[in-house]
């Protein structure tokens, strides 16, 4: 288990929740998994003391201070919670806590849904202390995926068995993507370090499957090309024919890949030159004669974006991001626009990708000087797998409201020369 501590635990039983995945100390001899300390996703309506990240579900730990300590809790999700038999009143007047934490674990649900993230199960852990002996549940409740215990090594170890109960590991590359959508700051651990903590390689897999599709899987005790014996048990010699018919193949494949492979330095990559053809001086839109400067091609999209925007290509596919820049004039002013163009998986995913970047403070894409157009007029929608965006501002400052409609007109400019 490794910690990452973003934040101070929001309750005074969060330390001993750190404890007790501290004694898990790192690799995967008693658990595994990333812990997010202090951590607060956007949409969460409340700071957790932790989440968990493991290789085959994630924890949502969400700690309750209790007025004292207790030998019996009873805990149920939808009634009165009852300490040594007396009932807990809390300061709002709810009869139990647990709302808040099961609502906190939705969120962190709904966000991943949202983001796209890895599909693993969301349980949630309710930590409650300073001291409890023993925490009674009711059934419904256990089988909902909720937990309600002392935090310590023991209790931690047997509710993440309970609960991460995914049947496919969740690969080192998903939990990355996973990571930087929970946590809004910082970088999240490296593949190696999180096939360390028991997530899975990825290429392992892909490897085997090559493997059986290029090579014949050999059936009975011997391969067609085995010695055959003689009645006396010898092994038969193999005919020179076969030699010689593997000679040829061998021969014909190898003239093949001279024929195919491409000839000279002055072409090395083998691709042709496009043609240069004469740029036009301005394109004109709605009235509106916008000149083109600068355009530039990426295929590490997530590089080039920031905010929830960039979570969100961590966390799916995005093959290639093309953004250009024009000028134009409103009325005597100069503006500066970008547009950019996001070729994602598939409408599906241009259409989750389109209501990500609607949300007000939600992030966007940098401008090719790689800086993001600050408090500019933006317009958006996507066609097909790939999502527009436009970005205007006054050149030399920001943007206001009267540039909405030029925003929503270049949404129709070229990104490509």
């Amino acid at each position: 288990m490794r910690l990452i501590r973003l934040g101070a635990e929001p309750s005074a039983i969060g330390a001993d929740v750190r404890a007790a995945l501290t004694a898990c100390g790192t690799g995967t001899q008693a658990l595994g998994g990333i812990a997010l300390l202090g951590v607060q996703p956007p949409g969460c309506p409340m700071p957790l003391d932790a989440i968990v990240v493991l290789p085959k579900g994630v924890l949502v730990i969400v700690g309750v201070d209790l007025p004292d300590p207790a030998v019996k809790l009873e805990a149920p999700l939808g009634g009165q919670w009852k300490m040594d038999g007396w009932p807990l009143v809390s300061q709002d007047g709810s009869p139990n806590p647990a709302a808040e934490a099961v609502a906190a674990a939705t969120a962190v649900a709904q966000r991943l849904q949202t983001m796209r993230a890895e599909p693993l199960p969301v349980s949630t852990v309710v930590a409650v202390g300073p001291f409890v002996g023993q925490v009674v549940q009711p059934t419904v409740d256990l089988n909902r995926g909720v937990r309600v215990l002392h935090p310590k090594l023991s209790t931690l170890l047997s509710a993440a068995r309970e609960l991460a109960t995914a049947t496919v590991p969740c690969t080192a590359d998903h939990a990355a993507k996973l990571l930087a959508v929970l946590q809004t700051t910082g970088t999240p651990p490296d593949p190696r370090s999180l096939l360390t903590e028991g997530f899975s390689d990825a290429v392992a897999p892909d490897l085997a499957s090559a493997s059986t599709m290029l090579i014949p899987k050999i059936g009975g005790t011997r391969s067609p090309l085995s010695r055959k014996r003689l009645p006396d048990g010898t092994p038969q010699k193999t005919p020179w024919a076969v030699f010689a018919v593997a000679g040829v193949v061998a021969l014909v494949l190898l003239v093949w890949l001279l024929v195919l492979l491409p000839g000279g330095d002055d072409n090395a990559t083998g691709s042709t030159p496009e043609p240069t053809v004469p740029q036009p001086t301005t394109v004109v839109v709605d009235g509106t004669a916008f000149v083109p400067k600068e355009t530039k091609t990426d295929k590490e999209c997530q590089a080039q974006a920031f905010g929830d925007v960039k979570a969100w290509l961590i966390a799916n596919e995005c093959s290639e991001l093309l953004r250009a820049t024009y000028e134009t004039k409103v009325g005597d002013k100069q503006a500066t626009v970008l547009v950019a163009d996001l070729n994602v998986l598939d409408a599906p995913s241009a259409k989750a990708l389109l209501s990500v970047v609607a949300l007000p403070g939600s992030g966007g894409v940098h401008g090719p000087d790689g800086k993001p157009l600050e408090n500019a007029a933006f317009a958006s929608t996507s066609k097909g797998g790939h999502v527009q965006l436009a970005f205007v501002v006054w050149s030399g400052g920001a943007g206001d409201a009267s540039l909405d409609p030029i925003a929503k007109s270049a949404l129709r400019l070229p990104v490509t020369r």
